[in-house]
């Protein structure tokens, strides 16, 4: 199982690699509504953004069109919704394409879409954080994804809470409360459930 750590020693963690002289990319998994954006947020205030980037794995979801035409659209979020070879190729690239800068998409919650090439890995940038579900899953070419990690770490949050945290934000983007309740205990909790499989092989859990 993962050593637990807190906030303010995963903080430590990458304010050190941050002043080395190698490139690390750290790999942060969680549940939906666990706290990994929490935690990335945390671990990049104070930091240099030359030194340190987050790389999020939502950048890659499938668009609406896209997931329409595969009959995929009630299960966004699931681990055939993303293009997960586009997604390792960029990793993999970040771990050996030192002198390049690297774009990659991210995903906008408020029009739920990516946009592609709003984030950038630079060549002076020495702390990658990829921030992801399914990071440690061990099927369906994500396992190509792991090997590519210099560490992992979990990002935990009590259950009750981070359940109660992702129906209230599945609101605010527009879902009304009973869908709300009715994705989060059904979509999103099939894909925890996945995302548990691979907690044991993270380096570290993070209590939120």
């Amino acid at each position: 199982m993962p050593k637990e750590i807190s906030k303010e020693e995963a903080k430590e963690i990458v304010t050190t690699l941050a002043a080395g002289s190698v490139r690390t990319i750290v790999g942060i998994i969680g549940k939906p509504g666990g706290g990994k954006s929490t935690l990335s947020k945390f671990l990049l205030k104070g930091s240099d953004p030359l030194l340190v980037s987050v790389l999020p794995m939502d950048g890659f979801h499938l668009s609406n069109k896209v997931l329409k035409s595969l009959g995929r659209s009630q299960r966004k979020g699931a681990p055939d919704t993303f293009d997960v070879k586009g997604f390792t190729r960029v990793i993999e690239r970040v771990a050996h394409e030192h002198n390049d800068s690297i774009y990659y998409p991210i995903f906008d919650r408020s029009i739920e879409e990516s946009i592609a090439a709003q984030g950038v890995v630079l060549p002076s940038t020495r702390v990658v954080i990829v921030e992801g579900n399914y990071l440690m899953h061990d099927r369906d070419g994500w396992q190509d994804v792991s090997p590519l990690l210099n560490q992992s770490w979990y990002a935990y949050l009590d259950e009750e809470v981070r359940i109660s945290r992702l129906i209230s934000r599945h609101i605010a983007f527009g879902k009304d409360p009973e869908s709300a309740k009715a994705w989060a205990k059904g979509t999103d909790q099939r894909n925890a459930d996945l995302i548990e499989a691979g907690v044991a092989r993270c380096d570290f859990l993070v209590r939120m």
